[in-house]
């Protein structure tokens, strides 16, 4: 969660590339991370303003501790040996992790003179304790580094945690998730589209952040950021309404040039219809149609589709246990 890397930005008046280490933004993503851990499933109303700027504060303070600051040297142990060379070949700090922010928590609330955060420092010492490792927390393995490195140039990677709870530890890996890749993924494009390469980031079941601000917010920022890197993201959910009954969250779809739309219940198009302007046509399709069979709008273009999958492509997606099971037996 707090792996932070190097990143090109281009200057806007000179038009050169310089790398930087973008702390400001890397704060205010483990920051909103932390919050949605600290309302947890019940998503508390005890957090506010002064939790996170308690939060935000003692983040800076993990990462200025190991002395990170924008020059990308900061990254890196710096010995007799290593003075004065590039970043190939020298070792990385160990970045901060859940743990030790935790036990900086704990010794800022023992100092704390100040009444307005004592209550504020009480409760994350009770919350946050159910993630952190040295405790044997229920949610300890959120509390650790990073352990692999994204193959780069793998032509597809995918991240798999259907096996965590689905109702609060899942959208929370989600939120981290995208956080890490953004780290690793997203930012190592050049935000020179003329040496970018084109990437895709597809976040499924997306529904399930929808409850978590944070996580929200988090999905708008990525999406804006992400354009800068030639960068889309890509979302898909099977509960629209969701969507629908968070303005906030319909940004992020209603922003996206291009959508696919599969068959769908009566019970939903009417929310589709008002947000994407369909016509009286196209919501008939929609509630119609046959299994593969969509609406793929670009723009102001709508076009029908029907979907035909390979049968290695169906090897891949395929969740129906029961056609996993005969995939299964065909090839033993």
């Amino acid at each position: 969660m707090f792996d932070i890397e190097v990143e090109n930005i281009k200057d806007e008046i000179t038009g050169r590339e310089r790398s930087v280490v973008n702390i400001e933004n890397k704060v205010e993503d483990v920051t909103q991370a932390i919050l949605t851990m600290a309302r947890g499933s019940t998503r508390s109303n005890e957090v506010n303003e002064l939790t996170k700027q308690i939060i935000s504060e003692s983040v800076l303070e993990e990462y200025e501790a190991i002395g990170l600051s924008s020059d990308p040297r900061s990254l890196y142990e710096i010995n007799e040996m290593t003075a004065g060379r590039d970043a190939l070949g020298k070792t990385k700090k160990k970045m901060p992790t859940v743990g030790s922010w935790y036990r900086r928590i704990i010794e800022k609330a023992r100092t704390n003179d100040n009444a307005d955060y004592r209550f504020h420092y009480s409760y994350l010492i009770k919350v946050m304790k159910q993630y952190i490792r040295e405790y044997n927390g229920q949610m300890a393995y959120f509390d650790g580094q990073s352990t692999f490195e994204l193959l780069e140039g793998a032509t597809f990677i995918n991240l798999d945690i259907s096996q965590l709870e689905e109702r609060f530890a899942r959208p929370l890996a989600q939120q981290i998730l995208m956080s890490w890749i953004w780290e690793k993924f997203v930012k190592k494009n050049s935000e020179d589209r003329a040496k970018a390469s084109k990437k895709r980031v597809i976040v499924d079941e997306a529904w399930m952040l929808l409850p978590f601000p944070e996580a929200v917010d988090f999905l708008n920022t990525m999406a804006r950021r992400a354009r800068k890197r030639n960068v889309s993201l890509a979302i898909i959910s099977q509960r629209f309404q969701d969507f629908y009954e968070r303005p906030e969250a319909q940004a992020v779809l209603t922003s996206s040039d291009t959508k696919l739309f599969l068959a769908q219940d009566k019970s939903e198009i009417q929310y589709l219809k008002e947000v994407f302007k369909l016509s009286e046509g196209e919501a008939s399709f929609l509630i119609t149609c046959l299994k593969g069979e969509g609406l793929f709008k670009v723009g102001a273009d709508t076009a029908i589709l029907q979907i035909r999958p390979t049968k290695k492509e169906f090897e891949f997606v395929e969740t129906n246990l029961n056609k996993l099971a005969e995939m299964k037996k065909a090839q033993s």
